[in-house]
């Protein structure tokens, strides 16, 4: 199974960092307000980032270690991914 990790841009322009194994349901998911409480409130515009692994562990530690990060680097590895 291969895991996900992903950066959501909200419509008020925050970021939110999530995990899943279904990157187009979990998406529908923060679109229809139940994917978390920080998109219900916020709204989901788009996935601006994805990330995937081998397994859960590795994606875990990785989505702990982007959601450590300040907003200025999030948008760096965002643009980092565009211009690849």
């Amino acid at each position: 199974m291969v895991y996900f990790v992903y950066l959501l841009e909200c419509t008020d322009g925050s970021i939110y960092t999530g995990i899943t194994t279904d990157l187009e349901r979990r998406f529908d998911e923060h679109k229809n307000k139940s994917g978390s409480h920080y998109t219900a409130s916020h709204g989901a515009r788009k996935i601006v980032h994805a990330e995937t692994y081998p397994n859960r562990s590795e994606a875990s530690k990785r989505e702990a270690e982007i959601k450590s990060w300040r907003r200025e680097r999030k948008i760096e590895l965002i643009r980092s991914n565009r211009s690849n």
